[in-house]
């Protein structure tokens, strides 16, 4: 209960009272050496043995004290290969689950969540917001079975064909919602005024993308991709303590949004200003 209480000074055992002084106090320096705060100043068991053999008078003899200190030297490492084993599989661990946050938010905003920093909104001036969807994909849905719907056919090979190119490109996918795209360029990190060319250059991709792809089990059918641009401010904050969510407001989504859902397939919707 004390050492778990951790007092300070740090609590140490002592040894009854014994009529023999010079082995009580040859085992008693033993034993301080052993509870040294510095770990560089402790006795290996090499050490401990010849000491406990020249306090004790022992020869080698004695094999009960040798097996005993064998036995408790392959403890000690038998412990140390356990934490060894087990520290890696919690860094494996954590690296899997930071691993996942960064899918869900982007880098430096997962990294600030991670260590425990605020993450504050922030405003940004200039961005370029991206929102795609594909035309007829509901009724291309409703004539699917489950199984071609789910996996591994229509919105999982699709997903993965534009992900390929969405990667290639310097953006962040903020959202996607059965086959709608929301994509930004120019936030949370800054890139000048590249963010406009980016955007532009993976609307270009996956609009010709959307339309090479084949539905494995309809391969007639082509498909089309409704897109929608629009540059300007926004802010953007995460949403959500147990489920957090990296968001964007402001009038520039909304323009974007509606630029996609009034737009016709094959066609990328800007405003001409």
């Amino acid at each position: 209960m004390k050492v778990a209480h951790t007092e300070n000074p740090p609590y140490r055992p002592t040894l009854p009272k014994n009529s023999n002084k010079d082995y009580i106090g040859g085992m008693e320096t033993i034993m301080y050496d052993c509870l040294n705060e510095d770990p560089q100043n402790r006795p290996n068991f090499i050490i401990i043995e010849k000491k406990i053999k020249d306090s004790t008078g022992i020869s080698k003899t004695h094999n009960v004290l040798d097996a005993l200190l064998r036995r408790m030297e392959q403890y000690a490492n038998n412990l140390e290969a356990l934490v060894f084993e087990r520290t890696q599989a919690f860094l494996d661990e954590k690296r899997k689950s930071e691993e996942l946050l960064y899918q869900v938010l982007p880098r430096s905003v997962a990294e600030k969540l991670r260590d425990g920093r605020p993450v504050n909104p922030e405003a940004f001036d200039c961005v370029t917001i991206y929102f795609s969807d594909i035309v007829g994909f509901t009724d291309i849905s409703s004539q699917s079975t489950p199984f071609q719907f789910t996996f591994p056919d229509t919105p999982e090979g699709l997903n993965r064909f534009l992900k390929s190119t969405i990667d290639r490109h310097d953006v962040y996918k903020v959202e996607t919602i059965g086959d709608a795209y929301m994509v930004v360029s120019g936030l949370p990190v800054l890139n000048g005024i590249k963010h406009v060319k980016e955007i532009a250059q993976m609307a270009l991709s996956i609009r010709d993308s959307v339309e090479c792809f084949r539905i494995p089990h309809n391969p007639n059918k082509s498909l089309q991709c409704r897109i929608g641009i629009h540059s300007g401010s926004v802010c953007a904050g995460v949403v959500g303590r147990k489920m957090p969510r990296y968001c964007l407001f402001g009038d520039t989504v909304n323009t974007a949004s509606r630029l996609e859902s009034n737009g016709e397939g094959v066609i990328i919707s800007v405003i001409d200003i």
